[in-house]
């Protein structure tokens, strides 16, 4: 069981993620990148409450971009920048915002030298991932020198995990922050049915405490991790011994 918020105070800066493209779809790729864009953005304050995988498709991208766009505070979405004809990431996001696209010299002055560098040329399929929407600022990418773009509250980034991360990491210092999400997580070597009751009660206590039940089964025993979430480490301490309390009263623990 979850609640919206921590304090009644506290502005939250909230996130969704897009991530894009077939081959996710069909499985032939494992996203390897949810996972880390969420711990990275709790760990800044900022609170990933969404994430849709879309297809390679226009209109699919741009009704997701503008569903999210005006319902959060920032969209991250991975994938569909490269250099072929279905990375149309860039001309979607362009389309959403009823922009124009075209190459962007800030994009040619980053990616020249390094292509040069490898005694490559800079040829219309590489000149393709230098096509930015106008109005966007670029993302630096330190890793293979081609850029991803923030237009407004949408941050457009790679989705080769390697290049994604230092993307996310450039953009890092340009973000609004919230407080950090702490969490406590308290092990009981029962099944999650005999901690409901607890892990109920303690919540209709502390409503604004996120808090959560996870099973698990180890050496053929079940048990339940319980996890219990704020940005108010005072608030989370108390809650947190609350439920211990009601278990150990109940015999849990």
């Amino acid at each position: 069981m979850t609640t919206a918020s921590d304090t009644t105070q506290e502005e939250i800066v909230s996130a969704a993620l897009i991530v894009i493209g077939d081959e996710i779809l069909s499985g032939r790729t494992k996203d390897k990148n949810i996972a880390y864009i969420a711990d990275h953005l709790a760990r800044i304050g900022i609170r990933l409450s969404e994430v849709r995988i879309v297809p390679d498709d226009e209109d699919r991208i741009v009704a997701a971009v503008n569903a999210l766009r005006s319902a959060y505070t920032y969209v991250f979405t991975t994938g569909g920048i490269g250099p072929t004809h279905d990375d149309i990431t860039a001309d979607s996001l362009a389309k959403a915002f009823a922009v124009p696209i075209d190459i962007d010299e800030r994009a040619v002055a980053i990616m020249k030298p390094h292509y040069e560098s490898r005694g490559l040329e800079l040829n219309d399929a590489r000149l393709r991932m230098a096509r930015i929407p106008k109005g966007a600022d670029l993302v630096n990418n330190p890793v293979s020198h081609t850029p991803g773009f923030m237009l407004e509250n949408v941050i457009v980034m790679a989705g080769i995990p390697g290049i994604m991360q230092v993307m996310l990491d450039a953009v890092t210092p340009r973000l609004k922050k919230g407080r950090p999400m702490l969490s406590v997580t308290i092990v009981v070597e029962r099944p999650e049915s005999d901690v409901s009751s607890a892990l109920r009660q303690t919540q209709e206590s502390y409503p604004d405490v996120p808090m959560g039940s996870y099973p698990y089964v180890k050496d053929g025993r079940f048990g339940t991790q319980l996890v219990l979430r704020s940005t108010d480490e005072g608030v989370l301490a108390d809650a947190a011994e609350a439920l211990r309390a009601r278990l150990h009263a109940e015999g849990l623990i």
